[in-house]
């Protein structure tokens, strides 16, 4: 069937490059009519389209290749020592000043030498940003609504390699590098896993040399800054740009237009013209990437929004109606204030919609703009998936499918059949309905009118497939077919494919002939039978006579098939006028990208299996496995110093750095005293330093002879911190019970931290944090308990908090529901580190179990196919819950950690069905199990040569989980990229 065309009005240009109608573009599936991307067609139009130079240098003027480059060579050999680094900053200092000159204090000093730093990055991102240009190669451009960067300083340095000079450069300065470094504070451009690993992408793209791009938003105020409280949590604006970002380069010559609202025109010639409606414009700030002991600087631009000043209404401001001058203004620069506001009302949705908007269309402008910078005069848009690749990093930058669309066919007169757009791949991170994103096709329509039509058209064409595909001969499997795999939700059939549907199923008059063998008694026996029949049917007809058609059940959502008098039928499908009309991102992510890949092994099968099965039988090409990972150099070499050196020292190089797969080597010294000595001794430092940072970031004094037990995520009830809250009032409860001596006896010392964020509107996930804070107050007072056991929610946790917390944990807990979790980053980071892991088979764990050894991770809990059986039987009331569980719940309620009202959380955790009862995350059914692991903790860490011993296989078994390794799967396989070597 061929694809359905998006313009009829599309003519064939006379231009050698566009000969024929069809491009080269091969689709991801060669059974697929569908998936030959666009087939691009050049309109023909007299039309100029003003080129767009972006310009990302001091200088435009590029110099030949076989021009003597005396200047930058000079630059690029030039390798700093101390005695330059400290006049470099001394010079930052006094003309590139953000302080008063009066004094060099600590604050003052990180500002000078993040610039100093920043020259060094620029000197090698304009080189590396030359270079593309001249090369023309494929780049990949990663899109993603977070990135969860950290501090930049000493990640900087380690990657140039400067680490050392800087050091004797700030101590002839007068100041220690380390405490230069803690002044600055985390970009605040993330919240989780999902900005956390983009931003290891971005450090292994660049170490590994690959030609790429990130692309994400200039959130002013960030998600918000954590406060703990009595009351628990609470959220104010985050303050990290307050005296300016050193790292960024701001491009006020490269900005673009971006449109709300407003109206679809169409001209005498049918094009498509978008009028009217909200203006506001996109400018671009860059932040350079360094790779590891390589020149290669990749960039990270983020957009801030603004509008021009003749927006600004300077007559009503003169009038006095200072609201009114600066509406536009503020509409404008709302959209990156806050990460994920807010979306419980209609201006929150709007406004998160505006923002994944933005970041798409600016985005693929500027890509476009690059396209064509590369192609110079001669643009051959065939060749635009060849150049350009766009991952989008979960479903927010979905509209990117609808948007490269439009720039082509509205803006660039690039008329193309079919939808589905073969540069762009789609990255899932989660199994959790909800958070497969769903917008109102209203608001979609009233904000975005023109991605509405195309997003009809692309459903439409997408029907098409499905019913070639499938066939219309079973009428019921087509109809759970369309309802499951439709772009669009609940939303009614286009007429085109009514049209095709009705009219392949007439009714012959007559039936069809069977031939075969009878006898004289069946035939008169089968005309007795039709006569019988024949005369009931004219009896209904009679009886039916002057009677009213019954009405339609709009709520009914089974297909129907009418017959009419002329022996024809009329197929109906039906949707509940109660019901929204949505449109469903992550369908049409799939749909429009030629890749979907998972994020670990069991959630990719799962992703397969469950959430996008119908899509899967039908394109299983499509669908991959691209297990996270976490950059060493981070998360290893600088954040855990001490531990780095040991490694280098027993592996017998550094290489492992960037050569992640020699951490086995540790394995074969695993027994090894010596080797175990030095690994147990630098985590005692560690630890030394984490209840330091504890003390003065929570006030509580910890032992650190304890077990430091850390879990450390955003909070969610499928992360089940409620769950590891619960086993720590249980343990608490029965040391209570027992004499001093028992406890002793019984429980090995702990310190349990706790970090992590809830949304500012997840009621529920705001009731743990509060739970787990009074809990805290109550035990960390309990002079009885003393260091025995300890509980701290550390506040406003970020990367620098994890930098610190990872290196001196011993224990962590990756509890999550199984198959809830897609992967998981922070317990390969932890793995890493040596700190042994408590866990489900659920994300990353299945993996990093299978390569540490069984024996070194302590398992518990149900496995991922036997949760929905489970909440079955929870909803049919055969739950029988642990006495265990019965105790602590009761404990709780007893009012022993104050006053407040816990029965909203308790409660949740009972019952067989309702909203927010019947355990829907299974901590009831896991607890046991749950105990009796931390038991077997228990007796385990008292042996602390066979705990030290595990820890070493840890950090030899996490080998495979280097972003490299990753970054490697998604060039080959995904994007087809190869690494740029600068020369």
């Amino acid at each position: 069937m061929a694809a359905l065309p998006f313009s009829t009005i599309c003519r064939h240009s006379n231009s050698s490059l566009h000969s024929n109608s069809k491009s080269s573009f091969t689709g991801f599936s060669q059974r697929n009519n569908i998936g030959h991307l666009f087939l691009i067609r050049k309109c023909s139009s007299r039309r100029v389209v003003r080129k767009l130079c972006v310009k990302n240098v001091a200088s435009d003027k590029k110099q030949e290749q076989n021009e003597p480059l005396t200047e930058q060579e000079t630059l690029d050999k030039f390798v700093p020592d101390s005695a330059s680094i400290a006049a470099s900053i001394k010079y930052h200092a006094e003309f590139t000043p953000s302080f008063s000159p009066e004094k060099f204090q600590l604050s003052k000093a990180f500002y000078a030498t993040a610039e100093s730093v920043r020259d060094s990055l620029i000197i090698n991102w304009n080189a590396t940003y030359e270079y593309y240009e001249r090369m023309n190669v494929k780049q990949a451009y990663y899109m993603s609504m977070e990135y969860l960067q950290g501090r930049a300083l000493l990640n900087a340095i380690g990657n140039l390699q400067l680490s050392g000079p800087y050091s004797e450069a700030l101590r002839k300065l007068g100041h220690n590098l380390e405490n230069v470094a803690n002044q600055e504070p985390d970009a605040a451009l993330g919240n989780g896993g999902l900005g956390r690993l983009a931003s290891c992408f971005l450090d292994s793209l660049a170490t590994l040399n690959y030609p790429a791009w990130g692309y994400g938003l200039r959130y002013k105020y960030g998600l918000f800054k954590q406060l703990i409280t009595k009351d628990g949590q609470e959220e104010v604006a985050e303050s990290w740009l307050e005296m300016g970002n050193p790292w960024e380069i701001p491009r006020n010559d490269v900005s673009y237009p971006v449109k709300f609202y407003g109206e679809i025109t169409s001209g005498p010639d049918g094009r498509k013209e978008w009028i009217g409606g909200e203006n506001i414009m996109a400018v671009a700030y860059d932040v350079p990437i360094p790779g590891y002991k390589t020149r290669t600087t990749i960039n990270l631009r983020l957009w801030s929004t603004k509008v021009s000043p003749e927006e600004f209404d300077l007559r009503a401001y003169n009038a006095g109606d200072h609201d009114k001058a600066y509406t536009a203004l503020k509409n404008a620069e709302k959209i990156c204030y806050v990460l994920y506001p807010g979306d419980e009302s209609i201006e929150g949705k709007t406004l998160r919609l505006k923002q994944q908007y933005t970041l798409c269309s600016a985005s693929l402008q500027d890509i476009i703009a690059r396209f064509e910078k590369r192609s110079g005069k001669a643009i051959d848009w065939d060749t635009f998936p060849d150049k350009v690749v766009v991952q989008m990093n979960d479903t927010h930058p979905t509209l990117c499918i609808p948007e490269l669309i439009r720039i082509l066919m509205d803006v660039r007169y690039i008329c193309f059949d079919g939808s589905y757009v073969r540069t762009v791949a789609y990255t899932n991170h989660t199994v959790l309905p909800e958070a497969l994103e769903k917008w109102s096709l209203k608001l979609l329509q009233d904000l975005l009118p023109r991605h509405v039509e195309i997003i009809r058209k692309t459903d439409e064409v997408f029907i098409h497939e499905i019913i070639s595909e499938y066939g219309m001969n079973d009428l019921d499997l087509l109809d759970q077919k369309l309802r499951k795999m439709r772009i669009l939700e609940n939303i009614e059939l286009p007429n085109s494919v009514v049209e095709l549907i009705n009219s392949s199923i007439e009714i012959p008059d007559t039936d069809p002939i069977e031939e075969r063998d009878v006898i004289d008694t069946d035939i008169k026996a089968t005309e007795e039978k039709e006569e019988e029949a024949e005369a009931k049917e004219v009896e209904e007809d009679e009886d039916e006579v002057g009677k009213e058609e019954p009405e339609e059940d709009d709520g009914e959502e089974e297909p129907s098939v009418e017959e009419d008098t002329e022996k024809k039928t009329t197929w109906t499908f039906k949707v509940d006028s109660k019901q929204p009309k949505m449109v469903r991102m992550a369908n049409l992510c799939v749909v429009g990208g030629f890749s979907v890949n998972g994020v670990a092994e069991i959630h990719s099968e799962i992703v397969k299996q469950e959430v996008f099965n119908d899509f899967y039988e039908m394109w299983p090409e499509k669908f991959q496995n691209k297990t996270n990972g976490v950059t060493p150099r981070r998360w290893i070499r600088f954040c855990n110093p001490d531990l780095s050196k040991i490694i280098t020292k027993w592996i017998g190089t550094e290489d492992w750095v960037t050569d992640i797969e020699k951490l086995a080597i540790l394995r074969k010294f695993a027994d090894n005293e010596d080797l175990q000595s030095e690994w147990m001794e630098s985590k005692r430092r560690n630890k030394i330093k984490v209840a330091s940072f504890i003390k003065e970031r929570t006030g509580y004094d910890v032992s650190s002879n304890a077990m430091f037990d850390v879990q450390v995520k955003r909070i969610h009830e499928y992360k089940r911190q409620l769950l590891n809250i619960l086993g720590i009032v249980y343990r608490y409860k029965k040391m209570k019970e027992m004499s001093d001596e028992e406890r002793k006896q019984s429980f090995v010392p702990r310190v349990c931290i706790f970090g992590g964020k809830a949304f500012a509107t997840y009621v529920q996930a705001k009731r743990i944090v509060k739970f787990i804070t009074d809990v805290g107050a109550t035990i960390n007072h309990d002079p009885e308990i003393g260091d025995l056991l300890k509980v701290v929610f550390v506040p406003d946790y970020n990367v620098s908090v994890a930098e610190m917390l990872i290196p001196g944990s011993e224990l962590s807990q990756h509890i999550s529901t199984a198959g809830m979790e897609a992967s998981g980053t922070s317990n390969m980071k932890f793995a890493m580190n040596g700190c042994l892991l408590i866990g489900t088979l659920d994300g990353a764990n299945v993996e990093i179990r299978e390569e540490v050894g069984e024996d070194n991770f302590f398992l518990f809990g149900a496995r991922a196919h036997e949760i929905s059986t489970l909440r079955k039987e929870r909803a049919e009331g055969k739950f029988v819950a642990d006495p265990r569980f019965e105790e602590v719940k009761a404990y709780v309620r007893s009012g022993v950690f104050g006053s407040y009202n816990y029965e909203e959380l308790i409660g949740s955790l009972e019952g067989n069905e309702g909203y927010g009862r019947a355990d829907y995350f299974l901590v009831g059914k896991d607890f046991p199990s749950y105990l009796d692991c931390q038991d077997a903790i228990d007796i385990a860490y008292r042996d602390q040569k066979r705990w030290t011993r595990m820890s070493i296989l840890n950090t030899a078994g996490s080998y495979k989980f280097s972003s490299d390794r990753t970054i490697h799967q998604y060039a080959r396989d995904i994007w087809r990229i190869q690494p740029l070597f600068l020369p």
